[in-house]
């Protein structure tokens, strides 16, 4: 970095092999200069839906990281914590992260399969709680969803495994693929409520669901692979029992925006902490 040219902005995707597919981000691997306004502006010139910056090596594999939507910051984003590890790995190569957070410390393994590197991050531990009534109504109107068209087996949850999701579940797959929400009226519940997404979700089986994720409070109206939700998601699974307390989960993302990708979520027995893995690329 110098300060005539600026940061070196790499592009990555993430939760997908594919460069068109996933979710992409901005990574800044030496953003120490960099002050909270010029990391807002690169996100905000790069548009994706979350870009990280490691301000700081604490140690061997350890880093001070920030991420930043387009028009805020943000406590811990998924997508790109695993778009910055494998960006780490392919200059230093796979092997063992810690991310220092605002949410607080995140682990995250790289490793090498079949030719494709992919990382596995580990939550800080999750918490689920309920959400009022008037909250729910009020989320349900600006997504236009009549109440009818919940899954009665997946009650609505806030959940949190570094950041704050409404879970929502659709009865249908086709419930879950009309989306075209008042984005004003969302951002504003999801401002009051502090919510980094809604987690929208359909089962298609037991441990494996399709998921979107609309993002007003970043600037963007869906999220195309949410790494953060999925960890909460996996929280929220196991809460309420929908299943056993050691699984792993598949969540397929993206789809209805061009852009497809898959987040693996595992749950273990003993441990509150939820896992998300995926693959990833560079962008370009």
């Amino acid at each position: 970095m110098t300060a005539d040219s600026g940061p070196e902005v790499l592009r990555y995707t993430a939760f997908s092999a594919n460069p068109a597919g996933g979710n992409p981000a901005g990574v800044v691997l030496d953003a120490g200069g960099l002050d909270e306004e010029r990391m807002l502006a690169v996100a905000a010139e790069l548009g994706y839906s979350e870009s990280a910056f490691l301000t700081e090596r604490t140690g061997e594999g350890a880093y001070t990281i920030r991420y930043f939507s387009p028009k805020a910051e943000v406590p811990f984003c998924g997508h790109a914590t695993v778009a910055t590890a494998l960006a780490l790995a392919e200059r230093d190569g796979p092997g063992e992260l810690e991310f220092a957070t605002a949410a607080g410390p995140v682990p995250v393994t790289v490793v090498r399969e079949d030719g494709e590197l992919r990382a596995t991050l580990t939550s800080v531990a999750p918490r689920i709680e309920e959400v009022a009534d008037a909250d729910l109504a009020e989320a349900l109107a600006a997504l236009d969803w009549p109440a009818a068209d919940l899954d009665p087996e997946l009650p609505p949850r806030i959940a949190y495994a570094g950041a704050r999701h409404l879970v929502l579940a659709a009865a249908t797959r086709e419930r879950l693929a009309e989306l075209a929400y008042d984005f004003a009226r969302l951002e504003a519940l999801m401002h009051r409520l502090e919510l980094t997404t809604l987690q929208l979700v359909w089962r298609e089986g037991p441990e494996v669901f399709h998921v979107r994720d609309p993002f007003p409070v970043g600037g963007v109206v869906e999220d195309p692979a949410t790494g953060a939700a999925a960890a909460a998601f996996g929280a929220y699974a196991r809460e309420l029992e929908l299943v056993p307390e050691a699984s792993v989960l598949t969540l397929h993302q993206g789809a209805n925006m061009g852009r497809p990708g898959t987040l693996t979520v595992e749950l273990r027995a003993g441990d509150p902490r939820v896992r998300v893995s995926g693959t990833g690329t560079r962008i370009g």
